[in-house]
């Protein structure tokens, strides 16, 4: 069976996801920024409404990922309050600043997590030898790693999906993510033979508000609209996971 993840920045999502048969989701905060840390509350609410598997990214800020020492100190309380609060796994990546993964410091990380499941995020597709870096997350401990293909979705190179997965051989799972919908997610399976795909803002939907007096005078941040509201489709997350229980058994 295919693993299903679905990223989100909200619990109403969390809970759509489990009720459309997504196998874990992966907690964010910014999603505009390509997800940060999200408040351990809604890391605490999140647990307390979903039995699925929950991971949670630890991020400081948008941006690269080559990070401050106070940048590192917060990673690591985060890894921290997220095994203490109930996650059942972190998603992260550091880089040096020549590109190359920062294996001592990510090392610390592993360590701190404990038992949690270990995904290694869109970081490895910043780096200059996927094949190289592939391996060092094996050496460091990690289950999983999330790859759009070093390009912007990862419908974009199958190719280099289908090697990555073909050089794990079963040693770390590799999860396509990037603008994975339920548009390519079967060619993308079929062509990379991937076991585990990661879904965004493909599987959500815009609600609107529920205010009544509105001043359209006023933003509250740019290129936002305060009067909609993003959320995970339960109903679109459970075609995409229909879609590939039938692309298994046909």
């Amino acid at each position: 069976m295919t693993t299903v993840e679905v990223c989100i920045a909200d619990v109403e999502s969390a809970v759509a996801s489990q009720e459309g048969g997504a196998n874990s989701v992966e907690l964010c905060d910014n999603l505009k920024e390509g997800g940060t840390t999200p408040s351990w509350a809604m890391i605490q609410l999140a647990r307390e409404k979903i039995d699925i598997g929950l991971h949670v990214i630890i991020r400081p800020r948008g941006g690269d990922f080559c990070y401050s020492e106070f940048e590192f100190e917060l990673m690591k309380r985060n890894v921290k309050i997220s095994r203490e609060l109930g996650a059942d796994g972190v998603v992260f990546g550091i880089l040096r600043p020549d590109g190359e993964l920062d294996k001592e410091r990510m090392a610390e990380l592993v360590e701190l997590a404990g038992p949690m499941y270990l995904t290694c995020h869109r970081a490895f597709d910043m780096s200059p030898d996927p094949y190289v870096s592939l391996e060092t997350l094996i050496e460091l401990g990690f289950h999983r790693i999330l790859t759009s293909s070093r390009q912007a979705s990862a419908a974009d190179d199958t190719a280099l999906l289908g090697q990555l997965h073909q050089q794990a051989a079963g040693r770390i799972v590799i999860m396509a993510g990037g603008r994975v919908r339920l548009d390519n997610v079967e060619r993308i399976v079929n062509e990379a033979g991937v076991g585990a795909v990661h879904l965004g803002t493909g599987v959500s939907d815009l609600y609107d508000s529920q205010m009544v007096y509105r001043n359209e005078s006023v933003s509250m941040g740019a290129d936002s609209d305060e009067y909609q509201i993003r959320h995970t489709s339960a109903d679109k997350v459970r075609q995409t996971v229909t879609l590939l229980k039938a692309l298994e058994s046909a």
